[in-house]
């Protein structure tokens, strides 16, 4: 009997421990395919169908903004550039701000229409403005997306459209448009224009209306991107922030613009309400480490980085931080040559181990520097005696 009692309350608590560890399995979102990840980490906290092959529409437009917000960092382009609309550009359909061929507009106004509207005429004129054309330009795209990682992409223009008889190839995943979100997230100065919830162009006569209503009906909202056409469905990718930390929630394929902001919001609740980011913590005291026959006599370690953890919200109290550094290091000490190690534990697991090493080279006295000592202290001697 006792044997069975025994047996049941195993049962219950690794149900227990399981439900504890799943916390995503109990989330259902209207749409077919989905991902929650966390920007900082990269961390992926729930998916669904999540490498499934998907046309993308306007969320293609990220991966867009990402070449342009790189081309604008290493000098490529800038940010004084006039950008020409060409008779390509010009007689892009779906979303535009209705380009005029040879109208200029400023680096400043194609972002906020590509951005806030969608603009498929600017996203074009930027795409040629980088590349000088636009299949020069989805040529770096898909190279770009190789780099990063994206195996479930293919583009085949800029701007997501699908009335081109290559659109059927036009292809990624709720993954892949994760990844290049928390890369495109990494650029400060596309906030300026993923926050913007009205504005204008052309001197005020044109009016920009963000087609992410999250962006005035969500707290923390920090972008990113739409996306409708009538084989892609409603797409998003949302992105939001609170307490320091950004959660990216893609998905695709959804049967209405509402299922769509629907879905990305039980997912960013979601990653609110469960999780948070954990660092070491700063109080904690390093040991200086003695360095023998060092120029110096001892050095103070450092962390090698400062990566943060995602945790369980119910675990953050928990967070403890260790530091273990090596008795003794012989000179000559390079930079970043590793002295100990810290250790974050919570409830006894480890969640992380980051190296401890040396902040600056510590160089190895010589035969000179040893007997210069050795006569100064002879001297000092003498002078107290």
């Amino acid at each position: 009997m006792w044997k069975r009692a025994v047996s049941l309350l195993l049962a219950q608590l690794l149900l227990l421990c399981l439900t504890v560890r799943s916390l995503g399995a109990e989330l259902e979102v209207a749409a077919p395919s989905a991902v929650l990840m966390e920007a900082a980490t990269g961390t992926v906290l729930y998916e669904k169908n999540a490498h499934e092959r998907l046309a993308p529409a306007s969320v293609t437009k990220v991966m867009t903004l990402l070449l342009v917000m790189e081309a604008l960092e290493n000098g490529r382009i800038t940010w004084d550039d006039t950008v020409i609309a060409s008779e390509v550009a010009a007689g892009k359909g779906g979303s535009q701000v209705y380009l005029e061929v040879g109208e200029e507009m400023s680096m400043d106004e194609m972002l906020k229409s590509v951005v806030v509207s969608s603009a498929n005429d600017c996203a074009t004129a930027l795409a040629e403005h980088i590349a000088g054309s636009e299949a020069a330009f989805v040529t770096m795209m898909n190279q770009r997306a190789q780099e990063l990682g994206m195996n479930d992409t293919h583009f085949v223009n800029c701007t997501g459209l699908d009335d081109e008889p290559d659109a059927a190839e036009h292809l990624t995943s709720a993954y892949d448009i994760a990844v290049m979100s928390r890369e495109l997230l990494k650029h400060d100065d596309i906030r300026r224009y993923t926050t913007i919830w009205m504005d204008t162009v052309r001197n005020g006569e044109f009016g920009l209306a963000n087609t992410n209503k999250l962006v005035r009906f969500y707290q923390g909202t920090t972008g990113l991107k739409t996306g409708y056409t009538s084989a892609a469905g409603h797409c998003l990718s949302a992105s939001a922030q609170r307490d320091g930390v950004e959660y990216i929630a893609v998905v695709l394929h959804c049967g209405s613009s509402g299922d769509r902001f629907q879905s990305a919001k039980q997912l960013l609740d979601y990653g609110f309400a469960n999780y948070t980011l954990a660092r070491p913590d700063p109080g904690t005291e390093i040991p200086p480490v003695p360095v023998i026959l060092g120029m110096q006599e001892t050095v103070t370690p450092v962390a090698a980085r400062n990566d943060p953890i995602l945790i369980e919200k119910s675990r953050q109290t928990a967070v403890t931080t260790r530091v273990e550094v090596d008795p003794e290091v012989r000179a000559p000490v390079e930079a970043g040559q590793r002295l100990g190690t810290m250790t974050l534990t919570a409830d006894g697991e480890v969640l992380a181990e980051i190296p401890m090493v040396a902040p600056e080279d510590v160089a190895r006295r010589t035969w000179w520097d040893l007997t210069c000592l050795l006569l100064r202290a002879v001297c000092f001697c003498g002078e107290e005696t």
